[in-house]
């Protein structure tokens, strides 16, 4: 395979979702001018909306079916072996900076080297979310309304020395001896909702203030939200606060991937690099009654994706895709053939007939669930499918974007042409079946369902010193 560039840059956030909701949008102008030299994906989804099963599929290349990383409990372990393990064995030097949310950084996943790395704590994660059957009580949850406005976090100063030593190591003269694949991955936006002072300033948080949303009438969504009960925490001005410093870490965000894009400029690189920017996930702010992810709704489940580059015709596409793309596309810009990768190639042409999934399995939900997302004639559709005999989910995203009228009674046609779909991919109840399993194979090592209630709760993974 002839490689189509020497490098590539992919540089990742946490829980930025594609499009703002609750009043004046962040200026980005850096990732506005990546957007023009390159090509945004305006379809593009995440595998699942949570980090860690999330964050083993980009590495892998592969869905959670195929993963075995079903929650936040069961992280990446090296296998199977994606995108990182066939670069370096290829050739490429292959460096990660930043938070990779995987087992530990001993496991071989492919870099030969960690900067900053952060994994989950203590390399079991959070496995409280294992507990669905029943689902059981998960009371920190009011830090989320808390901790919000102005201020300095530790996640702050992290993203911060990322920024620094994948800049550092990009301007070194060292790189221009081998291709390379550098992999640069900050925490923002993800909550505490605090940014830094100067740049929350310069939003008011009036603008983005709102009473409490109702939950939607569905029964497993009434479970998650049961669980991640944030909203009962918040007031309509505590809201606009949070969401005025979730918009500032968007261009908190933004700077930081000026200063990387600035440094490759200075390398000299920039003209024989592919460069990628996207987020694990999306981020509900409060929509439909639910802050953070673990919904199919679009806020959460779907995501921003750019890719630019010599060569890249610019414009904007409406196919869907997945971040499981992101292996098959590193490869195949850096012409190295690999096999047994589930995504396809995002310098491919565009495929209109194509379908993606995405697949949750933990914290709040007692059944697996599983989006389907699909073009065709009649529009953009997306499906959800609850396991177990829990009702689905149906919404024409052209006529019906907030995605408020479930259309599973009224167009039986296209939820046959669903399933079908769905089920050309994937056995949904055998899939929801085998992760039950599997999990509980896992509370099991963990010590037992006490074991897991009686251990500490906590918010959000720490910023470094995880492992």
């Amino acid at each position: 395979m002839t490689a189509r560039y020497k490098n590539a840059l992919v540089m990742i956030c946490d829980e930025m979702a594609p499009m703002t909701a609750w009043g004046p949008p962040p200026a980005t102008p850096n990732l506005d001018l990546l957007r023009k030299r390159g090509v945004s994906f305006d379809a593009a989804y995440t595998p699942s909306p949570i980090c860690v099963p999330t964050r083993a599929a980009i590495a892998a290349g592969r869905w959670l079916h195929e993963t075995g990383c079903w929650s936040s409990a069961e992280p990446y372990d090296g296998t199977p072996q994606g995108w990182a393990h066939h670069l370096r064995d290829a050739g490429v030097e292959t460096a990660s900076f930043g938070k990779l949310h995987f087992r530990k950084a001993d496991d071989d996943c492919g870099f030969e080297s960690q900067t900053e790395p952060v994994h989950v704590v203590d390399g079991i994660g959070w496995p409280r979310g294992l507990l669905r059957r029943p689902v059981c009580d998960y009371d920190a949850t009011a830090g989320i309304a808390e901790e919000i406005g102005a201020g300095e976090t530790d996640y702050l100063r992290f993203d911060r020395r990322v920024t620094d030593a994948s800049s550092a190591w990009m301007r070194d003269d060292a790189r221009k001896n081998r291709p390379w694949c550098a992999f640069v991955s900050w925490f923002s936006p993800h909550y505490p909702l605090t940014a830094p002072a100067d740049l929350f300033a310069q939003f008011d948080p009036c603008a983005y203030e709102s009473g409490a949303e109702a939950v939607p009438d569905h029964p497993i969504l009434r479970e998650i939200a049961g669980f991640f009960a944030h909203d009962q925490h918040f007031t309509p001005q505590s809201r606009g606060i949070a969401r005025a410093a979730y918009y500032t870490l968007w261009s908190f965000i933004d700077a930081q991937v000026g200063a990387v894009l600035d440094a490759l400029e200075a390398s000299g690189m920039a003209d024989e690099t592919l460069i990628l920017f996207t987020s694990d996930h999306g981020e509900m702010l409060g929509g439909k009654g639910f802050w953070g992810k673990s919904t199919m709704y679009e806020p959460s489940v779907r995501v921003p994706l750019i890719i630019a580059g010599a060569g890249i015709a610019q414009g904007r596409r409406d196919d869907p895709v997945s971040l499981i793309d992101i292996a098959p596309t590193l490869c195949d810009a850096l012409g190295v053939t690999a096999a047994g990768f589930s995504g396809r190639s995002l310098l491919s042409p565009p495929r209109p007939d194509r379908a993606v999934i995405s697949e949750y399995h933990d914290g709040g939900a007692s059944v697996g669930i599983t989006m389907l997302r699909w073009n065709d004639a009649g529009g953009r559709w997306k499906y959800v499918h609850y396991a177990e005999g829990a009702p689905a989910q149906l919404f024409a995203l052209d006529h019906d974007p907030d995605e408020t009228c479930n259309l599973i009674d009224q167009r039986p046609d296209m939820a046959q042409t669903a399933r079908d779909k769905l089920w050309s991919i994937l056995d949904p109840e055998a899939v929801n079946r085998q992760a039950h399993a599997d999990q509980a194979a896992r509370i099991a090592e963990l010590g037992g369902r006490e074991a897991i209630l009686a251990a500490p709760q906590w918010n959000f993974t720490p910023a470094g010193g995880t492992d």
